[in-house]
């Protein structure tokens, strides 16, 4: 399945960390990254599924390919600047957000409007919009969380 990781442009070193450990996870159980293909979360997510050998696709809010960091395997230019954020969560099955700003909230946003699955690590609280998202403690917990929620759905 592809899932969208959705967070922070500018990270702490400790987010850092838990980016790279969700893009392993995702990696090693055989999953596809999308994400918005930039830094900060964007590029640890990538980052840590490279390290396990895979897939990552960065949906880039400008013209260039070449602007997605260097842990993208397929760079997606939209010219769209911010109007991208539309497109992360609709290109997953599901979506793991992390910490992040109003970008991150307008991505969780979309992820309800799609109907995806999303589940938080250290995110927003958007209890009251009536957007299902489980929160989870561990990168580990994020992904058993999107594989079940697909399962339901399936």
């Amino acid at each position: 399945m592809r899932v969208s990781v959705i967070g922070g442009g500018t990270i702490t070193d400790e987010q850092a960390a838990r980016a790279k450990a969700v893009g392993r996870e995702l990696a090693a159980r055989g999953h596809v990254v999308v994400c918005g293909g930039r830094g900060g979360t964007m590029e640890a997510v990538c980052r840590g599924a490279k390290s396990e050998g895979g897939t990552t696709i960065g949906i880039l809010p400008g013209e260039r390919r070449e602007a997605a960091n260097d842990s993208v395997d397929i760079p997606i230019a939209t010219g769209l600047g911010h109007a991208r954020n539309a497109l992360v969560p609709l290109n997953g099955d599901a979506v793991i957000a992390l910490a992040g700003s109003v970008g991150t909230l307008s991505e969780i946003g979309f992820a309800g409007i799609y109907d995806r699955p999303v589940v938080g690590l250290e995110t927003h609280d958007v209890s009251g919009l009536g957007i299902d998202l489980e929160t989870v403690d561990t990168p580990a917990e994020a992904v058993d969380a999107v594989e079940a929620a697909l399962e339901r759905t399936s």
